[in-house]
């Protein structure tokens, strides 16, 4: 399955990238919001992973841009900080599938992403 991430952490990417690599996805890295809006017109994600904190969109304004301007339905896990409550229902009301509180074990974010697709009824 390919999977679109939006990060800017190296070091959270290069887990992230090993994780889901070892699982047989095929990862697309995006290191801002606009370069991911970019990447997902090329390669057609199934899934997209978005932190919160992107430098130049903010991630809720990032999903909001995927839903309603490129029309997207692929599931989207927003991750963010335990303390952003009010952010999360509005990821959630904005059309986030899932979402991962930092700090996390990459994991647990590909646990979520395993759940996700076996809902899907894709493995």
């Amino acid at each position: 399955m390919k999977i679109l991430v939006c990060e800017e952490e190296d070091v959270l990417l290069t887990a992230l990238e090993f994780r889901l690599n070892k699982q047989g996805h095929d990862i697309t890295i995006g290191k801002s919001g606009e370069e991911t809006l970019e990447l997902y017109d090329q390669d057609k994600p199934d899934l997209i992973v978005i932190d919160k904190q992107t430098t130049d969109i903010d991630g809720l304004s990032l999903i909001q841009k995927l839903r309603e301007e490129k029309k997207s339905k692929e599931p989207i896990v927003l991750i963010c900080r335990i303390e952003e409550d009010e952010d999360i229902l509005e990821a959630v009301r904005l059309g986030a599938t899932d979402f991962v509180t930092r700090p996390f074990k990459p994991l647990e974010l590909s646990l979520r992403i395993r759940k996700i697709f076996q809902e899907q009824g894709v493995s």
